[in-house]
């Protein structure tokens, strides 16, 4: 079984380590702990790896977050992977800081990234992991916050999640959706 595990941020130094960018963070963490190295590609940064008899192509677009789909249906189609097996990391506004959620499907939510992706596979059934970034911002402020940069202790939080969303992609491409999102989302 081949999976696509995209996570969803901006390229550039200046978007290193902003709100915006929590998906390359998570895939980043995972590609160390499985120690798998990442190779500059077409649309994006690519890591391999194995999770027992599933092997996993880890993405980073290099396409800027609106226009993530590009990269994930040119690695879809490259890598040969099915719809079900797409699973994509995104910053979530509307969960609090650390707080994850995975869903099978949904709308974008306002978010540019997921919209794209949408369009271009003419879907949003895939499954994504939601990592609440918070909102703690002004009315009219959001694009400063997205791209701000955590504070310490908001830091402090997201760092000890990264594990957890690991062992959640570990998860999905092992047990399926289902069994993922009932045994990970109660927490």
């Amino acid at each position: 079984m081949k999976f696509l595990i995209v996570g969803l941020g901006n390229i550039g130094d200046e978007y290193v380590g902003t709100r915006h960018n929590i998906g390359f963070r998570v895939v980043d963490a995972f590609a160390r702990e499985q120690t798998a190295g990442w190779m500059d590609k077409r649309y994006g940064a690519i890591a391999h790896t194995r999770v027992k008899n599933a092997e996993l192509t880890l993405l980073k677009p290099s396409t800027y977050m609106n226009l993530s789909g590009q990269a994930v249906r040119y690695w879809m189609q490259q890598e040969k992977i099915p719809l079900e097996n797409l699973l994509v990391i995104v910053d979530d506004l509307s969960l609090p800081v650390g707080k994850i959620r995975m869903r099978g499907s949904g709308s974008d939510g306002g978010h540019n990234g997921l919209k794209n992706i949408a369009s271009c596979l003419m879907t949003q059934n895939y499954a994504r992991i939601k990592f609440g970034i918070g909102n703690d911002f002004p009315k009219g402020a959001q694009i400063d916050f997205v791209l701000g940069q955590f504070n310490e202790e908001e830091d402090q939080v997201i760092n000890e999640k990264l594990d957890y969303v690991g062992e959640m992609i570990k998860s999905f491409c092992l047990q399926g959706l289902d069994r993922t999102m009932n045994q990970y989302n109660k927490k």
